[in-house]
Parts: C-alpha cells; sequence; structure tokens
C-alpha cells in the first residue's frame, strides 16, 4: 500500500473500513459496560456517566499525541526518511510512558473533587470512585497501546487495532459479568469488576499492537537508546499537545454538559451517558474517515502532493455525509426503542430521546468538522485544533447553555440544542478555514511547477 500514488478511492477504503470497524467494537465494548452497569443501579449507570470525563482525558492525552506522532511519522515516511520514521516512533512511545505516569498521579488525586462538583456524594460518590481509581491504574496501558497503533496507523495499518478492538469487544462480554457477580474463584467486585475487565484488556491490546508494531520496518534500528529523552520530545508536544489539548476539551464538554445536566437530575445524568454511546454507534463509520485523511495527507504532505490530498478530503467528505445523512433518520425514528434497550426507567427514557432526535440533524456536522481538524494535523498545522477545540467545548457551551436551559427555562432541552448550535457553528467556520489553507497550499504548489 503507497499512500502517495495508489489510487484514492481504493485507499480511504482499505484504511477507513478497517478502522470504522474496529471503533464499532469499541462502542460496543461501551455499551456492554453500560448495559451491565444498568443491573447494578441506576446510580451505577450514573458513576459511569460522570466517570467519563475523567476516563476520556486520559484517551484524550493519548490520542493527541498518537495523532501528533502519526503526522509525523507519516510526514518523514511520505518524505522517504525511514530513519527519522524510526526515531520518531521510538521517541513517541517513551514519551507517552512518561506522561502516562504523570496522568495516573494527577487522576488519582483530582477524581474526588470533580466528582464532588458533579454532584456526587455518599453511595454515589463512593461507586464512582470505586470505578474511575481501578481505570486510572490502567493508563499506562490506554496511552501506549494508542501510540503504537498511531505508528502503524500512519503506514496505513488500520487492521491491526480493529483486530484487537474485536476481541477487546468479545472478551468484555465474558469478563464483565465475571468479575461483577464472581465465580470460578473470582468474588464478586460490582462496578469494580467492569474497571477491572477494562484494565486487563487493555493491557493485553498493548503486547499485541507493540508484537504488529516490532515485525514493521519502523522498528528496525537501535530501540533502547533511542527511548531516552532528546530534542525530538519538543516536536512530539509541538503536534502532539494542541492535539491531546483539543481532545481533553471534548472532556472538559462533556464535563461541563453533565455539570448542567445534573442541576436538574441523576435520570439526566444517566440518560446523557446513554445517549451518547447510542450516538457514537452511528458517527463510528466516519471515524475510519478521518484516520484516512490524518494519514494520507500526512504522507502526501511529506511527498509534496498537495492535489492528492484536496482529493482525499473530497472522497472522505462525501462518503462521511451519505452515511450520516442516512444515520440521521434511523436515529431519529429508532430513537425511543434504542433507549428502553438500555433503561426501563421512563424519565431516562424521555431525555434520552429528546437527545437523539436533536442529535440526528446534528451528525453531518461532525463529519465535516473532525476531517478538517484531521487534515489541517496531517499539513503539521494542529493549533487549529485546540482553538477549535475551546470554542466548541468550552466557551460558546457556558454561554449558549446557560442561555437556553436557564434564562429561557428549557432545562434539559436547552442543553441539547446548544450542543446543536454548538457543533453546526464549530464545523461551519472549520470548513472555511480548512478550505482556505487548502488553497493556499495548492497555489504554492503551482507556483514552484511553473517552468
Amino acid at each position: 500500500m503507497d499512500l502517495t500514488k495508489d489510487p484514492i478511492p481504493g485507499l480511504v477504503r482499505k484504511i477507513a473500513v478497517p478502522a470504522s470497524i474496529g471503533f464499532f467494537f469499541n462502542t460496543m465494548y461501551n455499551v456492554v459496560d453500560t448495559f451491565f452497569a444498568g443491573f447494578i443501579s441506576t446510580d451505577a449507570l450514573a458513576a459511569l456517566s460522570i466517570s467519563f470525563p475523567v476516563f476520556f482525558i486520559i484517551i484524550a492525552m493519548g490520542s493527541g499525541i498518537s495523532q501528533g506522532g502519526t503526522a509525523l511519522i507519516a510526514n518523514a515516511l511520505g518524505e522517504k526518511d525511514q530513519a527519522k520514521a524510526h526515531h520518531t516512533c521510538v521517541q513517541c512511545l517513551s514519551f507517552g510512558a512518561f506522561f502516562a505516569v504523570a496522568l495516573t498521579a494527577l487522576g488519582l488525586l483530582s477524581a474526588p473533587m470533580l466528582f464532588q462538583i458533579l454532584g456526587a456524594s455518599g453511595e454515589y460518590l463512593e461507586i464512582a470512585l470505586d470505578y474511575i481509581n481501578l481505570i486510572l491504574c490502567g493508563t499506562l496501558f490506554i496511552v501506549i497501546q494508542s501510540i503504537a497503533n498511531a505508528c502503524l496507523n500512519a503506514q496505513g495499518d488500520t487492521k491491526t487495532y480493529r483486530n484487537v478492538l474485536i476481541a477487546s469487544f468479545f472478551l468484555n462480554c465474558v469478563l464483565d459479568p465475571w468479575f461483577m457477580y464472581g465465580g470460578l474463584g473470582i468474588p464478586s467486585m460490582g462496578i469494580k469488576g467492569i474497571a477491572l475487565a477494562t484494565i486487563m484488556i487493555q493491557f493485553l491490546g498493548m503486547l499485541y499492537v507493540l508484537h504488529r508494531l516490532s515485525r514493521t520496518k519502523l522498528w528496525e534500528g537501535p530501540i533502547l537508546s533511542m527511548l531516552a529523552p532528546s530534542v525530538t520530545y519538543r516536536e512530539i508536544a509541538r503536534q502532539g499537545f494542541p492535539a491531546s489539548f483539543n481532545m481533553v476539551s471534548v472532556a472538559v464538554g462533556i464535563f461541563i454538559i453533565t455539570l448542567f445536566i445534573s442541576k436538574f437530575s441523576t435520570e439526566s445524568v444517566a440518560a446523557y451517558g446513554i445517549a451518547t454511546r447510542i450516538e457514537q454507534i452511528i458517527i463510528l463509520p466516519t471515524i475510519g474517515l478521518n484516520i484516512a485523511v490524518l494519514s494520507m495527507t500526512g504522507q502526501n504532505n511529506g511527498a509534496k502532493k498537495p492535489e492528492r490530498i484536496r482529493e482525499t478530503l473530497v472522497t472522505t467528505m462525501k462518503y462521511g455525509l451519505i452515511m450520516m445523512a442516512a444515520g440521521g433518520l434511523l436515529l431519529f425514528f429508532a430513537a425511543e426503542t434504542m433507549m428502553r434497550f438500555f433503561s426501563e426507567d421512563s424519565t431516562v427514557i424521555q431525555h434520552g430521546t429528546d437527545y437523539l432526535e436533536i442529535a440526528s440533524i446534528t451528525l453531518c456536522s461532525y463529519v465535516i468538522l473532525f476531517q478538517t481538524v484531521n487534515l489541517l494535523q496531517g499539513l503539521k498545522k494542529p493549533f487549529y485544533g485546540l482553538v477549535i477545540g475551546v470554542y466548541r467545548q468550552v466557551l460558546a457551551p457556558c454561554i449558549v447553555f446557560y442561555l437556553l436551559a436557564f434564562k429561557m427555562d428549557m432545562q434539559e432541552s436547552g442543553v441539547w440544542w446548544g450542543i446543536f448550535l454548538v457543533t453546526w457553528s464549530a464545523a461551519i467556520i472549520s470548513y472555511f478555514y480548512g478550505r482556505n489553507i487548502l488553497r493556499r497550499r495548492l497555489s504554492s504548489a503551482a507556483e514552484c511547477n511553473e517552468p
């Protein structure tokens, strides 16, 4: 597979389809956690919901460094600089390991305060801490697995991680109930069992992805001597931290949404947790397209082929918008049925249905937004993602949610409509900014090719 020469539609399918399948199973993994937590109590469901922002910060920081690593490695491969690509790969792994340890310590210290801000107390707080404290102990496994996968993505390999995510889903279906209820020498652990299952699965996944990476050309060369911090850390941080903080802004956004809806009821928090997982299932087919944009833009930027970058974006945008238009129809008409699968609480079902019906007309905005941010990441312009992330997840929501939910007394519906307005505005801004950057690259390339 040559990302700088092969036909683009075929490359997009080869990269995007395995990635989307893998992320489908990843989302179903979360659905399984939600499903089994529902057998414990509504407090357990709400505990998963308020734990998600903290858990997502771990994923976000690892994913951001991974995106930066993918961009750097892909550009080096496009430049045909194998030694540079190898060095960057190894440095990304050591950088991630140091960072994971710091994240673990920070998470353990801050989780109780964050949960109390979100209104957790008593048994509710205890359940949430039981879950997140165990999850935090597996931060290293999550981050290293993500970075090793990024190194594979830079080469166009999305099948390895697909296989990991499929296997993880089926393992979770077995381990969740086993650890929750106990048996065969395992004590009953309740929600702690769900967390322990996740740690074990992440550890096994990390080992497999590292094994697959060790069999690629990126692993050819010295390893141990390259693990020590070097000036490459600066470039990894420059590319990765804006992407990380963009992803963290998503966690902050979830925190802000949860903070607003927690002012109304625990049922609202539980409904949001369930509904967002359903929404993620619908969005899943487009995640592979985002990875295709990043990998193919990176390599073709390194190879100085901006026309192929534009064709990649046009192709992935077309595929994504068609899929989300169809997904929106499904989500709108099946919202209540989907909610009933996870809860029998009529209040939870009603709030979740309201959210999903509004989300059905928000889906296409995610395609425009995420593909543009990944385009710019591949062009080694990661800072924009941070700026639009802060706007979409922090600044605009605080203003819009307050006005709609409280000043206009729309309550939970005000938050749901606020998400719609903020996301579409961010998508429109991103589209025009990204188009302008790409047009400049194309003009610059044309001038260089003039006799």
